[in-house]
């Protein structure tokens, strides 16, 4: 199982909307003879690429998979059909699949067809990687992390409005890491206007995640690195009260642009999730990064510490007004232990279960 999981990784930000899959096949004498891992959505699954190695090998052998083997018809063929017709005598699973569409279907679909089945092997492993399938499956929406980097002094820009570069050259490597693991990086219309960001895992990804901009009013400068679409996929989101002219002007300069009721982090989240994403990455300025919080759209969270003092009463800081009033009301993220990047140090959390939807 820690091979399935090993393999399962490997798919890491191209199989959204499915889930991380790994595969291995053991022959009737416990021999490896297949493996397979889903590499992106649209291909074969996991079990499929495994059992296709194995050939007549897996006839009477095991299958370990990390995750239950599904029994509907999708842009592929079932695998639990595969499964039966490839002979496999015992199978074994890390965890259920959580979506409605299978469920427990494909586990009774072995046991009904007489093969032994094995579950909650590693399961808290599976669970830990397909945390961001498991949360869009349960909330409709992806699971956000946000992500800042800021002085020990806790700015994230000067006095003047620079920011570029507080961290260093690790520590960037690593951001870019992180966003190919991403379906989307989101930032605000004052990122665009401030920074000019390009958004991009500089090639660690193909395609590279989708770049989005919330942007209430539309309010945005005529030239920015985001327009250009031959670098990644970019898309504006914007609310009703955006003038026409200026979701116009998007529109000749070939930018895609979304509509929504309201211009909220949660909505964006629902139509993002409706798209396929399963994991999304906050790169955004103080008030929408407090705004998505607010909202429950944060469940992680990366922040890179440099060892710079910055200084400045107005110098800005990683989140606007929460609206707290008392510390009663302040939670305690769940910390990893802070890790160095370069001269930076990475702390990453996880949100405390009350702000779980």
């Amino acid at each position: 199982m820690q091979r399935a999981l090993q393999l399962a990784e490997l798919g890491a930000g191209r199989t959204s909307p499915n889930p991380l899959v790994g595969a291995v096949v053991l022959d009737a004498g416990g021999s490896l003879v297949g493996e397979g891992y889903h590499a992106r959505a649209g291909e074969p699954h996991a079990e499929v690429g495994a059992l296709a190695q194995a050939g007549e090998r897996a006839r009477g052998g095991t299958l370990v998979v990390t995750l239950e083997p599904c029994c509907h018809q999708g842009r592929t063929p079932p695998c639990s059909q595969a499964v039966i017709a490839a002979g496999i005598a015992r199978v074994v699973v890390a965890m259920a699949d959580p979506n409605p569409q299978v469920a427990g279907g494909g586990l009774a679909q072995l046991r009904a067809a007489g093969i032994e089945v094995i579950t909650g092997v590693a399961e808290a492993e599976a669970r830990a990687l397909n945390r961001a399938f498991i949360h869009r499956i349960s909330s409709g929406r992806p699971l956000g992390i946000l992500k800042w980097a800021m002085g020990i002094d806790g700015r994230t820009a000067l006095s003047n409005g620079a920011s570029q570069w507080i961290s260093g050259p690790e520590a960037r490597a690593w951001v870019h890491q992180l966003r190919a693991g991403c379906d989307a990086v989101i930032v605000g219309g004052g990122t665009v206007r401030a920074d000019d960001p390009l958004l991009t895992s500089r090639g660690q990804r193909q395609p590279e995640p989708l770049r989005v901009v919330l942007s209430r009013r539309l309010e945005l400068p005529a030239a920015a690195k985001l327009w250009d679409q031959s670098a990644a996929a970019t898309l504006v989101v914007h609310g009703p009260e955006a003038p026409a002219a200026a979701a116009a002007a998007l529109e000749k300069r070939g930018v895609p642009r979304l509509e929504l009721v309201g211009c909220s982090p949660r909505l964006l989240l629902e139509a993002l999730a409706l798209r396929g994403c399963n994991q999304v990455l906050w790169e955004c300025g103080p008030e929408l990064a407090a705004a998505a919080l607010a909202e429950g759209c944060v469940q992680e969270l990366a922040a890179v510490i440099a060892p710079k003092l910055m200084g400045g009463q107005p110098a800005r800081t990683p989140l606007g007004e929460l609206g707290f009033t008392s510390m009663a009301q302040v939670r305690s993220w769940q910390a990893q232990a802070p890790r160095h990047q370069g001269s930076d140090l990475l702390w990453q959390l996880s949100s405390p279960a009350e702000l779980e939807p």
